[in-house]
Formats: C-alpha cells, structure tokens, sequence
C-alpha cells in the first residue's frame, strides 16, 4: 500500500498580488455586464471575446516557455487563474480545455511546426480544442473505443464517432483516442494512440447534444474517411492508454472539480445576508469545511505538479470527493434559501440556481465515474 501525497504549500506574496489583478479585472468584467456568472462555467460558458481578453493579460498558457506564447510561470501561478475565474462563473470555456490538458499534450509530444504554430494562438485565447474519448459503447470503458486509424499513404484515415465533446461546436481542433492496431487478446489498453484532428477536415461532422436546460455544449463528432498527416500522431503509435492517464490526471486534479458550483452558494450568501436560520448556519459551516479541505488537497497537487510528478491516484480521490461536494453544495444551497421567501428571490439567483441544479448531475461522469474514481483509490490502498 502506497501512502497519498499532498504536500503543504506555504503562501506567497506574489500569489496573492496574482489574485488581487484577476479578482479586480473579473470585478471590472462583470460590472460592465461583459458577463453573466454561471456554474459549470468552464464547461458550459464560452465567450472567444473573453478568452482573448484573459489571453492580452497573459492568463493562458502560464507555465509554458515564452518561446511558445506562455509567461514561464509556475503551476501554482496557473491555479490562481483557474481558482478566480471559476469562483467568478467566468465564461472561459472556450480555450479552457486547450490550456488544461492539450497544450501540455503538445509541449511533450507535438513537433516543433506545431508547438510555433498553436501554442501561441492558444495562448491569446484564440485557438479551442475538444476532446475526443468518449463513444457510444465506451465512456467509463475507456479501452473499448471503435473509432480507427488506418494507416495509409499520406498519414492517417480515421472513421468513428465521438460523444460528449464539450465545446466542439467553436473548436479548431480534438486530440482523439483511437485505435491504431488490434488489441493484444484481452489487453484492450494495447494498439491505441493519440491523434490530433483538424475539426475543419473535410469528413467531420459535428452535430449538438441539446441538454435539459436548452444549452448545447454538448456534440457528437462523426468522423468519415478524414484524412490526417503523419505528424498529428501524438507520441508513440500504441501508447495512448498510457498518455491519456496522465493527461486525466491534469483533468481530475483542478478547483474546477469543487468550485464550478461555488457562483451559487456566493450568490444565496448576498441573497440571505442577515437572513440565515441555525440550519442554514449549521449547513454553511460544513461546506466551508470541505470547501478548504479540497483546495488544500488540489493545491498540493498544483505543488506536486510543479515539481514534475504524475499525481494519478491523488486526482481520482480528489475528483470523487469534489464532485460528491458539487452535488450536496447545490442540494444544501436550497435548503438554505429556505429561508428566504421565492418572492424575494433575485432574478440572478434563480437563474444560477436553475443552472446548478440541471448542470450537476453530470459531475459524477465526466473525466472518468464515481465508480472507476473509487477503484483507482481502492488500488493505492491495495484493497484491490
């Protein structure tokens, strides 16, 4: 049995002025109605024209080389930016996906052509990619993805569906899971790679998911006969199972696992101010509790990826234990605003509070179940 690792990070002045600039820009943002908080902002509110405006102040790409549009900064740096803008309900969806994971993904196996010519658009908010794991038939089941890679004289003929690709509608391009070669008998993780598709290729067709509450974030992704150049094989032919577990532990690891409902509970606290019943205190208290405790795990893993280790197993124990928080924090907001009459309800917090409550079942799927989260634990605690 390996023991967790989530070391202490101790503050600095620095990051606190860090947090100072972003909170009085995204106060300045919102004021002057250039947006409207939401929960789940990071994966339902995309505005380009905001992307660009966190890209001018060098809020993108924070960790990579200047070299490649980034600003050298460290991952604690990045946190900040992530922190702030999900507890603001800032709409950066759009580059959001392209700045977690992918561009890492390139930085370590892209081409040199590549890295001179995407990083840097990434980085001014200007280039937006999707994911492209999921299928019908293999969500949790990662590694029984159908869609192929053929081999062939000019690069790579790709055909298959992907599903839930959030953001695919505005992307420029998806960096897809596909197999590239038989299975070895019953070790499906062999003969997968990844490979980064132009979603302007001729043979791509994306059509939207229409959710509960209207909004279509969602895409499916059908791929038929495109035609990709050698170099957009990411790493080495066959090692995608391998690369896409490190890249799920970028996605697993964030604030946006506890915080994209945060917009919600800020909101109900100005709405009842003065208002709040023994319950509602009781209930508060709690959620701040967890609340801390979770940043203080993510910020150890910021830490530990500053310090270049793979935190796999410490990401699923995050990702599970925020997103069972994401859910009560939403169901405990209501019980709060119990307390305050419907009547007396601000249009913003209705609104907010709809979203929260359409938008948080999904939690517990996205980036990998409950279930698979809880079966990485259980590995590290060698109960399995």
């Amino acid at each position: 049995m390996q023991r967790f690792n989530f070391p202490v990070v101790q503050p600095d002045p620095a990051l606190e002025e860090l947090r100072r600039e972003l909170q009085a820009f995204l106060k300045e943002e919102r004021e002057a109605g250039n947006f409207r908080p939401e929960p789940e902002c990071w994966m339902a509110s995309a505005d380009p024209e905001f992307s660009r405006k966190m890209g001018k102040r060098g809020w993108i790409g924070l960790t990579w080389s200047s070299k490649y549009g980034g600003q050298d900064k460290s991952a604690l740096e990045r946190y900040i930016v992530t922190e702030e803008t999900l507890r603001s309900g800032a709409p950066v969806g759009a580059h959001w996906i392209a700045d977690r994971q992918h561009a890492p993904m390139l930085l370590k196996h892209g081409t040199e052509k590549q890295k001179l010519d995407i990083l840097p658009r990434i980085a001014a908010g200007e280039c937006y990619f999707a994911i492209g794991l999921s299928e019908p038939g293999a969500g949790s089941d990662l590694a029984n993805v159908k869609t192929k890679a053929e081999k062939v004289a000019d690069g790579w003929k790709i055909n298959g569906q992907k599903i839930w690709s959030s953001g695919a509608q505005i992307c420029h391009y998806m960096v897809a899971l596909l197999r590239t070669s038989p299975a070895d008998g019953r070790n499906r993780h062999v003969g997968l790679s990844q490979i980064m598709i132009d979603l302007s290729l001729p043979g791509v067709t994306i059509k939207p998911i229409v959710d509960l509450s209207g909004d279509a974030h969602f895409n499916e992704v059908y791929l038929e006969d495109v035609i990709v150049p050698d170099d957009c094989l990411l790493g080495e032919e066959g090692s995608g199972w391998k690369q896409v577990t490190g890249e799920l532990a970028m996605e697993r690891s964030g604030p946006e696992r506890f915080l994209s409902s945060y917009i919600t509970l800020e909101t109900a606290l100005w709405q009842l101010s003065g208002k709040m019943g023994s319950d509602s205190h009781a209930r508060l208290g709690k959620l701040i509790a967890s609340l801390r405790t979770l940043k203080g795990m993510s910020w150890g893993i910021a830490n530990l990826l500053k310090q270049g280790v793979s935190p796999d197993t410490e990401a699923a124990l995050v990702k599970d234990l925020g997103n069972r928080l994401e859910n009560d924090l939403t169901q405990q907001v209501r019980a709060m605003l119990n307390d305050l009459p419907p009547e007396d309800w601000s249009p913003d917090m209705r609104r907010i509070m709809n979203m929260g409550v359409l938008r948080s079942p999904p939690n517990t799927l996205r980036g990998g179940t409950t279930e698979v989260m809880r079966g990485i634990t259980a590995r590290q605690l060698g109960l399995r």
